[in-house]
């Protein structure tokens, strides 16, 4: 999937509002996914999946760090996340299912702490991102 420059400018005008809440958003966009499709759950047997855990929090931060390695690298995702697409598919065996629906829990999470800047055109945009971000980290499956 290819960002269009005003794909490129609406994540990273986003992105920029989202500044030092990124760990936060990221773990109420996991804790979200919990709760609303527990089939995601069986991938964390060993976390405590309850609100405010420490250990969804320190995910929520992972996943948020690659997200915004990932801005960084809008041009190369392929390169960027190489290692996180090596881990996701052969080490954790992750369903690929579950990339669109932390995105999807990512989105509403956003739509919900920035309003104003949720706009359609930096939702749509943000949907691609999102979409390019998993079709790279499921890319080592096959």
């Amino acid at each position: 999937m290819v960002l269009s420059p005003t794909d490129k400018s609406n994540i990273k005008a986003i992105w920029a509002k989202i500044g030092n809440h990124s760990a936060d958003y990221g773990a109420e966009a996991l804790e979200r996914m919990f709760m609303n499709f527990p089939s995601t759950k069986t991938y964390f047997p060993h976390f405590d999946l309850g609100h405010d855990s420490a250990q969804v929090k320190a995910h929520g931060k992972k996943v948020a760090d690659a997200l915004t390695k990932a801005v960084g690298h809008m041009d190369n995702l392929l390169d960027a996340l190489s290692d996180l697409s090596d881990l996701h598919a052969h080490k954790l065996r992750v369903d690929p299912a579950n990339f669109k629906l932390l995105s999807h829990c990512l989105l509403v999470t956003l739509a919900l702490h920035l309003p104003a800047e949720f706009t359609p055109s930096v939702h749509a945009s943000l949907d691609k991102f999102l979409a390019s971000v998993s079709t790279v980290l499921t890319s080592k499956y096959r």
